[in-house]
């Protein structure tokens, strides 16, 4: 562990990884800005606004890091028509406004770490796949691409950018595990997976 402190911009820090993730650096000594709709309630809170387009180039500035977690929660409902166009609006959108407002910074961050996940690579069954492989087909598979296409801007500025392809998080604080959990507990529960 390092004795530098990090200035450490957050977005979706309000969310089950986002809590977790402040939590850890804050304890690690690190300074850690909120990336927030609304009025920003304190000085380690940034506001932005994905619906009109808002976040100021200069709130980001003197950053080391930014950890880009925000878009809709992807489990919360049934995905309709609108509902995908919510999902992808969310994090195609949020994540070009981050990008293109970090790319316009006087100093930009050295890295930029956006969430993106495995529904990149689509229902492939048992085909071994890693990060080189080539994205799946559906809906999923076309959301993640065009997450991971909007960070365009940040790179083209010199930033790093890492599109960390989580799966399913399970966290006993809530999330898809508090979902799953009752129907086994009422011994309905079914075998989720072969162990690999």
């Amino acid at each position: 562990m390092t004795d530098t402190v990090h200035r450490i911009a957050i977005s979706g820090a309000s969310g089950l990884v986002g809590r977790s993730l402040r939590k850890l650096l804050t304890s690690r000594g690190h300074a850690v800005l909120r990336l927030v709709r609304g009025e920003p309630r304190s000085d380690t809170e940034i506001a932005w606004s994905l619906a009109r387009g808002e976040l100021e180039p200069a709130a980001l500035e003197g950053l080391d890091a930014v950890v880009h977690l925000a878009g809709a929660n992807i489990a919360a409902r049934r995905w309709s028509k609108a509902r995908k166009r919510v999902l992808l609006e969310s994090r195609e959108h949020g994540t070009r406004l981050l990008c293109e407002t970090l790319a316009r910074t006087r100093k930009p961050p050295e890295l930029l770490i956006v969430a993106s996940a495995v529904g990149y690579y689509g229902d492939r069954g048992d085909e071994w796949l890693d990060e080189r492989s080539a994205p799946g087909q559906g809906f999923l598979p076309e959301l993640c691409q065009a997450w991971e296409a909007a960070t365009e801007p940040a790179r083209r500025a010199g930033i790093r950018v890492v599109n960390l392809r989580l799966g399913v998080v399970l966290a006993a604080q809530g999330g898809a595990l508090a979902r799953m959990l009752t129907p086994f507990r009422l011994g309905v529960g079914g075998v989720v997976g072969n162990g690999r």
